[in-house]
């Protein structure tokens, strides 16, 4: 729902700054639209992902209401002496399929996600399918997908537009570049074909038995998994659902 969405306004003559050495993609592409980004602890594990766009006279930040009290003390606890503003606006999300209005913009992950615009009022209606549509995108869903065990790289943020590398500094940039760096990774999020339903977190386990991931989200056949891609390539079961991956289908890169 888009209303569970919390939007802040960060303002201030060192705001962008301020973000710019906390958040995983460039302040500067703002100037374009815009943006995906996240917050990391030191160790590169996720707190929170949010989108970030201009806003009156700051930075707009979107970011799911569940999150919003840890971001804003991290936020806080980072400021110190900077001389930035962080309040939350009385904002509301609309989203949409198609063209953006003149106040909205097109989400920055991918285009087939459509567009997101802050506005006074509540979104009355909203017809689209979103779950199924970042199911079949591979796009993970904090408190889902996204947890406070997650990496991001293995979340899929780096094909999402999340992440940008030539920067510099951000918090938990080193273990993040060090991931980045490696020749492939070994697990992560994808998106598998799945037979029946099952809960998620359900374990998903090889023929034999082995342990190789977790099942998430589930939409229209498909679903999206987390697993060790070493062991993926045969049957696997998800409960009493059956799930089948190809390596055409992984969702990280």
């Amino acid at each position: 729902m888009t209303d569970t969405r919390v939007i802040f306004k960060i303002s201030g003559p060192e705001a962008e700054s301020f973000l710019q050495g906390l958040v995983t993609n460039d302040l500067s592409r703002l100037q374009g639209g815009a943006i995906y980004a996240a917050l990391l602890t030191p160790q590169g594990k996720y707190i929170a992902d949010f989108f970030l766009a201009p806003l009156d006279d700051g930075i707009g930040l979107d970011v799911a209401g569940e999150l919003a009290d840890t971001l804003e003390t991290r936020l806080s606890m980072y400021k110190l002496r900077a001389k930035v503003s962080i309040e939350r606006t009385g904002l509301h999300v609309h989203r949409g399929t198609g063209e953006p209005p003149e106040d909205g913009f097109t989400d920055p992950r991918h285009p087939d996600l459509g567009w997101r615009a802050w506005r006074d009022t509540r979104q009355e209606k909203d017809a689209a399918d979103w779950e199924a549509l970042r199911v079949a995108l591979g796009v993970p869903q904090s408190g889902v997908e996204l947890t406070p065990d997650s990496f991001i790289l293995e979340t899929g943020f780096d094909r999402l537009n999340g992440v940008d590398f030539k920067k510099g500094c951000f918090v938990g940039q080193e273990v993040t570049a060090r991931m980045k760096h490696k020749t492939e990774l070994r697990k992560g999020l994808t998106t598998v074909e799945i037979e029946g339903a099952a809960p998620v977190g359900t374990a998903i386990t090889t023929e034999d038995g082995k342990p190789a991931g977790t099942l998430y989200t589930q939409s229209g056949g498909k679903a999206l998994a987390y697993l060790r891609f070493d062991r993926a390539k045969g049957p696997l079961s998800a409960g009493e659902a059956t799930v089948r991956w190809t390596p055409q289908e992984a969702c990280t890169t």
